[in-house]
C-alpha cells in the first residue's frame, strides 16, 4: 500500500537537487528563485489532473463556484500545461499519453515538495474505452497494467530497462466507489490497461495499420476481462500510479468509459451524452473533495 512519506511530505529522491537554491520547472515557467512556492502552493491537499487543458479549466471554474472558493488565474506561464488553484485544490492537465503526463507529474511533484505541502492526494480523471461495461460507467482503477499485461511502468534509462511498480491507494479507491454509489453515478472497479498508443496498442480495427484479425481482437478483449479483470483501456495509468507511489503520495484513477470495446471501436454516443459522461468523473471527485475540505 502506498502512503504519504515522512511527515506526509511529497518526496523527491535526487541528490543532485540537494542544496540547490533554484530549480526552473520549465514546462510551467515557474522558478524557485522568482516564485514564493510555499506561500502559493503550501496548502495544496488535492491535485486533480486530466488530459485536456480545456476540460481541466472548465472543471476548475465549476469547482470554484460549487465550493465557493476563489479561482486563481492560470498559474502556468507555459503553453504546455494549464494550472489553476481553488483553495487547497490544484487543477493541472497532463496531455495525452505517459510521456506528456510524466513531464507534468515530475514537475508538480517537485513543486509540492518545494512547497512543503503535506498529505496531498493525486486524482487522475479521464475518458477511456470500456471492456464489457456500458458506456458512461465510471471505472475506479484498482491497478494499472502495461502493454505486456504486467503491473509495471517501464522506463528506459541510459540504455537500461527499468520497471517501477504501479500502485494506487486501495482505501482511496473504495471511498471513491462509495461516493459514486451515493451520487447514483454508474461505477465499477478493476484494472486499467495503459496502452502506448490509441490504435494497435488497444486492439482497434480502425487504425491506418492492422495486422490482426477481428477474431484475435475479440479473443484478446475476452481474455483481458475474464482472466485479468481489466475494465478499460487508457494511456496514462502506469506512469501516474508509479510516480505518485515513488513520491509517497496517495493516488486514484477515475475514468468514464465512452464505449464498450466489445461492441466496436468508434465512439457513437451523441454530443449531449458525451458531455454528460465527461462530467461524471468530475461530479464524483468534486463531491469527494468537498466532503473533506
Amino acid at each position: 500500500m502506498c502512503h504519504n512519506g515522512v511527515n506526509g511530505l511529497v518526496h523527491i529522491y535526487n541528490p543532485h537537487l540537494e542544496g540547490a537554491s533554484d530549480d526552473h520547472l520549465y514546462h510551467f515557467g515557474i522558478s524557485r528563485a522568482t516564485t514564493d512556492i510555499p506561500a502559493v502552493f503550501g496548502d495544496v491537499k488535492f491535485v486533480c489532473t486530466g488530459g485536456s487543458a480545456t476540460r481541466i479549466a472548465m472543471y476548475a471554474k465549476l469547482f470554484a463556484v460549487e465550493a465557493n472558493l476563489p479561482l486563481s488565474e492560470n498559474l502556468s506561464k507555459s503553453d504546455r500545461f494549464c494550472m489553476f488553484k481553488t483553495g487547497p485544490v490544484l487543477w493541472v492537465n497532463h496531455g495525452m499519453g505517459t510521456p506528456s503526463l510524466s513531464i507534468m507529474l515530475v514537475e508538480v511533484i517537485k513543486l509540492l515538495h518545494y512547497a512543503n505541502a503535506t498529505d496531498t492526494v493525486f486524482i487522475r480523471m479521464g475518458t477511456s474505452g470500456g471492456i464489457g461495461v456500458n458506456p458512461g460507467t465510471v471505472i475506479v482503477s484498482t491497478g494499472a497494467l502495461n502493454g505486456m499485461l504486467e503491473e509495471s511502468y517501464v522506463q528506459y534509462i541510459m540504455g537500461k530497462k527499468v520497471n517501477r511498480p504501479t500502485k494506487v491507494d486501495p482505501k482511496l479507491a473504495s471511498e471513491l466507489v462509495e461516493t459514486a454509489k451515493e451520487l447514483d453515478v454508474p461505477v465499477d472497479s478493476g484494472l486499467s490497461l495503459c496502452a502506448d498508443d490509441f490504435y494497435e496498442g488497444q486492439g482497434r480495427l480502425d487504425g491506418a495499420f492492422c495486422e490482426y484479425s477481428t477474431e484475435e481482437k475479440f479473443a484478446f478483449l475476452r481474455m483481458l476481462r475474464d482472466e485479468k479483470n481489466v475494465m478499460n483501456f487508457e494511456m496514462e495509468s502506469t506512469c501516474f500510479a508509479a510516480l505518485t507511489h515513488r513520491a509517497g503520495a496517495r493516488a486514484a484513477i477515475v475514468c468514464v468509459t465512452l464505449l464498450n470495446r466489445e461492441e466496436g471501436d468508434q465512439v457513437k454516443v451523441s454530443h449531449e451524452e458525451y458531455l454528460e459522461f465527461e462530467m461524471r468523473p468530475f461530479r464524483l471527485v468534486s463531491a469527494y473533495i468537498k466532503e473533506r475540505i
